[in-house]
């Protein structure tokens, strides 16, 4: 089990070369941390990159994983559409801004 803190200094540093003003429009995705019942949320929006440890209502998706499980994910140890399709994984809302996040981290979608 990893720990929340850990996990957001483990984004910080996968995000650390991203420039977000590279990125083209909307992101909010909410992760919740189903093991040890954290969430947080990634958000992309006017050219910056948030990350906090807090639920977000308006959210276009919500990623529902173990904390162990959304190391591995973007550390690319575990592919998302693999634990997607054998239930590591939970996605509510939309797929395709799963991956995109998944992307900003560098981790493995295919």
């Amino acid at each position: 089990m990893t720990s929340l803190e850990n996990i957001l200094a483990e984004i910080k540093q996968k995000t650390a070369g991203f420039n977000p003003a590279s990125y083209q429009g909307f992101l909010a995705v909410q992760v919740t941390l189903k093991d040890i019942d954290k969430v947080f949320y990634v958000e992309i929006k006017d050219g910056a990159l948030t990350v906090e440890p807090y639920s977000y209502n308006d959210r276009q998706a919500n990623m529902i994983i173990s904390s162990d499980n959304f190391v591995k994910l973007i550390n690319n140890k575990l592919n998302s559409v693999q634990a997607f399709l054998t239930g590591k994984l939970k996605i509510e809302g939309s797929i395709e801004k799963v991956k995109e996040m998944a992307a900003v981290f560098g981790a493995a979608t295919d």
